[in-house]
């Protein structure tokens, strides 16, 4: 089997490490990765203000024709090696649509490929970054009223996100749609919210989207599974969806993390 790493980040990150790309692509070729798309954070939308405390969710916007620019280089210089592609992390985030279609139509003619996902929630006029660390996810449980509360919430707004008429270059592929249990031993649901997540693999068949099958949820001690576990995975392909490996790699020696635990 080929391997593909579709979810990659970069020292254009500015919650990230500044590993060069050069250190990235090495060492997947090292692994023996055929083909890996760097899918740096985009910037927010326009008006939204990143609530997480160093404001760094998503990259300047001013840097992102340097970034293509880069990867454009990239390509070149490694063409007989690995295939690179270029691509964005975008985040949906309900209520601002027109603003991120408007984005994508600028720069989505420079994306090869591209990973649509949900990080941000609102709860009466607030908003939280889920996974920013455990301390956040305790005071959206006590705003929400309980985990379930937050985990629903999640859930309605990742089948929104795949509802969301964001242009023709919207992401095909939906990213860790389990995040919500990145903290979950220390603050389990009461179920599995199956029929949540069924609702939005029939969604995304219907569309032909691709699965993001995330390793980070491995190495993230609260949570110690792959976003989405591998019966949500399963699930996934015998709906016909396609699943492709993310390392969700932050640093260069994060590529290929979880992989060995996952069926891929």
């Amino acid at each position: 089997m080929t391997k593909v790493d579709g979810h990659v980040h970069t020292p254009f990150c500015p919650h990230g490490s500044k590993d060069s790309f050069e250190m990235y692509v090495e060492r997947a070729m090292s692994l023996n990765y055929r083909a890996i798309t760097f899918t740096e954070h985009a910037p927010l939308p326009e008006g939204f203000s990143d609530t997480t405390p160093d404001q760094d969710s998503g990259m300047n916007p001013s840097l992102l024709t340097e970034y293509f620019d880069t990867l454009d280089m990239l390509k070149e210089k490694y063409k007989d090696q690995i295939l690179i592609r270029s691509g964005l992390e975008v985040d949906y985030i309900e209520g601002f649509e027109s603003e991120t279609r408007e984005f994508l139509s600028t720069y989505g003619p420079r994306m090869d490929d591209g990973i649509l996902s949900v990080h941000f929630l609102q709860h009466d006029g607030k908003w939280d970054c889920l996974d920013f660390s455990h301390d956040v996810f305790g005071s959206m449980v006590d705003d929400y009223g309980s985990v379930d509360a937050v985990y629903a919430r999640y859930y309605k707004t990742v089948l929104k996100s795949i509802r969301a008429d964001l242009s023709v270059y919207k992401p095909k592929r939906i990213g860790h749609i389990t995040l919500v249990k990145k903290f979950q031993k220390l603050f389990p649901a009461s179920h599995s919210f199956s029929d949540d997540i069924s609702a939005i693999l029939r969604e995304m068949a219907d569309r032909g989207l691709e699965l993001d099958y995330n390793g980070a949820g491995f190495v993230k001690p609260h949570c110690g599974e792959s976003y989405p576990p591998l019966n949500i995975v399963k699930e996934a392909r015998a709906l016909g969806i396609k699943t492709v490996y993310g390392s969700d790699a932050h640093e260069a020696k994060g590529l290929d993390q979880g992989r060995t635990l996952m069926d891929i």
